[in-house]
């Protein structure tokens, strides 16, 4: 178990934590197998009927880590990261996301896969894919046009621009924004709620909601990583990872 990732187990409401506050809980392939490790154990766990995603206060998480990522590039979507996308894509049981902070990247688009979203009033989060050359993933690329519209999608991922809890809201993405310090406390709550309803009842309702699209999720997972993996040593993505890496902006000028 990754020491950057924490869980506790309370009256049948699994805690788990990013606990890389100095990196901003930035993931690295070690968190990836703690967490498909901590998923897989819990989904069949009597004792765990709710799964809580918290981060530390001003970050929930700034992504992959690039220097663990581009150390171990992933090859396929049997990669790491890509099997705890399948993980939690296919966890049984409902999970609840506190989000203060930062949330970039995956730190976004793992609350696509959660069944209740609640951000602070301060959280900012960004899907940069395009602004790094790269293409989105965790099956982005087909739910959240489904969730917000093609348009507003669109205007997401194709420019990467940071976006607000507010916005999240307008846009349908959150169940609810809140004062930072009353975040964690609101969704533990929702959590003590659904961890009383009957639990063969919740797991069926959550299927059925999930399982009209769980072969559209396992088909888009797959070719965005068909499109992603040989994007990683393009120039584009070589010139914008490059300049994070420097603290410079990119420049794709000479790029056609």
């Amino acid at each position: 178990m990754s020491e950057h990732i924490k869980t506790e187990i309370k009256e049948r409401i699994l805690t788990i934590r990013f606990n890389r506050a100095d990196k901003k809980n930035a993931i690295t392939q070690d968190m990836y197998l703690s967490l498909i490790e901590t998923l897989t154990n819990a989904a069949t766990d009597g004792e765990v009927r709710v799964v809580l995603l918290a981060g530390a206060p001003d970050a929930f998480s700034a992504g992959n880590d690039m220097q663990d990522f581009l150390s171990k590039p992933p090859k396929d979507d049997r990669a790491p990261v890509g099997n705890f996308m399948r993980t939690l894509a296919g966890f049984p049981k409902p999970v609840i996301a506190a989000v203060n902070g930062i949330a970039i990247g995956i730190g976004v688009t793992v609350l696509l896969h959660c069944d209740l979203v609640y951000l602070g009033q301060n959280a900012r989060l960004q899907l940069p894919f395009v602004n790094i050359g790269l293409c989105p993933e965790f099956a982005s690329s087909y739910l959240l046009p489904r969730m917000i519209g093609n348009v507003r999608a669109s205007e997401l991922i194709l420019t990467g621009a940071p976006f607000t809890a507010e916005q999240a809201m307008q846009m349908g993405l959150v169940n609810a924004v809140l004062p930072e310090a009353e975040v964690e406390a609101h969704a533990s709550s929702m959590a003590e709620k659904l961890a009383l309803q009957p639990p063969n009842a919740i797991r069926v309702a959550k299927k059925l909601m999930r399982g009209w699209t769980e072969s559209t999720f396992e088909e888009a997972l797959k070719v965005e990583f068909e499109k992603m993996v040989p994007m990683l040593n393009l120039p584009e993505a070589q010139e914008a990872i490059n300049a994070f890496m420097q603290k410079r902006k990119s420049d794709f000028s000479s790029f056609s």
